[in-house]
């Protein structure tokens, strides 16, 4: 099959949404697919076109931003001509009104079968730009659910919470996103630990983006209650961090709070795929204190528990999946410092408990089995296209 993927960011940008899109399209080639994805060129030293692990890239110029969005008027020039040639289309949502109307639409014009994969809802910090950018995006997706044949979603849980989702309940697919992960020899992890941990502190693991979803001040808020427990401790934040697209004011709200807890703090930047099992391993707990629904799950909770390393998470539609499904880890009210700061003292304590075999992680979330369902899926939509 031909397959084109639209969506905002691709590499080298790194979020759950591209991690997940890149991991999909790769292992889609690996198994012999054609695949392309046309993506902006949000920053002009990236090249118009490149290729990467046998995914073709295709970058369409950005004319300006708004908050964390990029508008691309010449999308649908790039996007007819990989059209033609495809035998489906795929839009990531969430997404700007310029992939839904330069892919989606000529898509289904072109009488293409399209499939949109809902990675989350849009939830940005307050604000009235960001208010306005939150309503053209719900119509930008009311548009796109009605365009679109099928939309993926993670979990059941979070397609039974999102009102997107429940508008379009008909067409909802259920597949879980991909995982995987390069193996790691125990000396690396070792290295690590002794690197980051020299006087034997507990490594409490911070994977994400420094961007308000993902709660970074509910941590740093919990952080004093847990050395009283557990002894001292130190959080390595693994993520970009510095001029993050759009948390520019986040970060300037919680420079006090980083400078009181500095001295627990290390921030890695971003790790290169291969490396993240090192640091998942050497780290007691990897926490994911998300806030609200923009997180829909968290690809990072599973990626440490196959690594050994339990988590805790917040409560919140399809984020809390992982743990209901595994027991490796636990669940705390989202927003609520106290409520974390025991259950991290709790599981390295006793992380005997909620430790698991990888065996057990693999039979829920599984590469090959995901890769099936979207193959499976993508073959009975082309109708014999497919060459």
């Amino acid at each position: 099959m031909r397959l084109l993927f639209g969506l905002t960011y691709y590499r080298p940008h790194v979020s759950g949404l591209t991690i997940h899109a890149q991991r999909l399209a790769e292992a889609l080639v690996a198994r012999g697919h054609e695949v392309t994805v046309l993506t902006s060129r949000y920053d002009r030293v990236l090249a118009r076109e490149d290729r990467l692990n046998g995914v073709r890239i295709v970058r369409a110029p950005v004319a300006f931003r708004i908050s964390k969005g990029v508008v691309m008027p010449f999308y649908i020039r790039r996007s007819l001509p990989q059209l033609r040639r495809a035998d489906v289309a795929v839009v990531n949502l969430p997404n700007t009104p310029c992939e839904v109307l330069g892919l989606a639409l000529p898509a289904r014009l072109l009488k293409r079968p399209v499939v949109a994969i809902y990675h989350c809802d849009v939830q940005l910090p307050q604000g009235c730009l960001n208010r306005c950018v939150e309503r053209v995006a719900k119509r930008s997706h009311a548009l796109a659910g009605r365009l679109v044949d099928r939309i993926v979603t993670y979990t059941e849980d979070y397609a039974r919470y999102s009102p997107f989702l429940q508008r379009f309940q008909s067409k909802v697919e259920v597949i879980p996103p991909p995982i995987s992960l390069h193996g790691c020899g125990e000396d690396e992890v070792a290295a690590f630990r002794n690197k980051h941990a020299p006087a034997g502190e507990r490594l409490i693991g911070f994977p994400a983006r420094f961007a308000a979803e993902k709660g970074v001040e509910i941590l740093l808020n919990a952080l004093p209650a847990i050395p009283r427990k557990i002894g001292n401790v130190k959080v390595l934040f693994a993520g970009e961090y510095e001029d993050v697209r759009g948390e520019a004011e986040y970060r300037r709200r919680l420079e006090e709070l980083l400078e009181n807890q500095s001295s627990r703090l290390s921030f890695l930047g971003v790790v290169r795929p291969e490396k993240m099992s090192v640091f998942y391993r050497a780290c007691d707990v990897v926490v994911l204190p998300s806030v609200n629904c923009t997180e829909s799950f968290g690809l990072v909770q599973v990626e440490s528990m196959l690594c050994g390393t339990p988590v805790v998470a917040s409560d919140l539609p399809g984020v809390r999946v992982p743990v209901r499904k595994t027991g490796m880890g636990r669940l705390v009210p989202a927003q609520d410092p106290d409520a974390l700061a025991e259950a991290v003292g709790d599981v390295i304590q006793n992380a005997e408990i909620y430790v698991r075999k990888r065996e057990e992680i693999e039979k829920h979330f599984s590469l090959p089995e995901t890769v099936d369902r979207y193959q499976d899926m993508f073959e009975s939509l082309c109708g014999g296209r497919n060459t």
